[in-house]
């Protein structure tokens, strides 16, 4: 539980940081943002609801616990990213430091969450059924995707915007690449 709470209030955090900058990341959460660009939407809602095709192969793929841990951390982050807002206020944040801490945030909490059998559901499904069935790095597929994303962000956000974000990328996929290798620490 401890771990669950950690690793979304992390990301939740560099959510955050991304928003009150015009960024994106990529999966999920950047189809998220996305939206929410886009529409106005309310990116927690819009998170939790894209989430929800995700499950069955979760539950196919990695098991119940798996599934039950992931649902519970997509509530979480969309709880989070939702209350964050209201328990800190910033004043002034440089868009450059956000993507750098959001990334590094974004990336430990997610790593938190990989290594206790959890993650954000939708494309890190995918990526970590991918690194246990062929062995592909899980941060290496997940930026391939998450470039995929910042690259349709051109429709939605300015060029600027698409270069922290791609920094900001880098920085989470090259946390989980570094440290989210098999025989690292898994939790049991």
């Amino acid at each position: 539980m401890q771990a669950l709470l950690t690793g979304t209030l992390f990301v939740a955090l560099g959510v955050v940081l991304f928003r009150h900058c015009g960024l994106l990341t990529g999966g999920t959460a950047g189809l998220a943002f996305l939206l929410h660009y886009a529409t106005g939407w309310n990116f927690s809602l819009v998170f939790f609801v894209i989430n929800l095709p995700f499950y069955g192969l979760a539950l196919r793929r990695m098991g119940k616990v798996f599934t039950l841990k992931t649902f519970a951390a997509v509530g979480l982050l969309a709880a989070f990213a939702q209350w964050v807002p209201q328990w800190i206020r910033i004043d002034q944040l440089s868009t450059g430091f956000a993507a750098v801490a959001g990334g590094l945030l974004m990336g430990t909490g997610m790593l938190i969450l990989f290594r206790h059998r959890a993650s954000l559901g939708g494309f890190n499904v995918l990526v970590l059924w991918l690194q246990e069935r062929f062995g592909w790095r899980a941060g290496h597929v997940q930026m391939a995707f998450d470039c995929a994303i910042v690259l349709a962000a051109f429709a939605v956000v300015g060029w600027s915007q698409i270069a922290w974000s791609v920094l900001g990328a880098v920085v989470l996929n090259m946390t989980l690449a570094i440290n989210h290798r098999p025989g690292r620490y898994m939790a049991v």
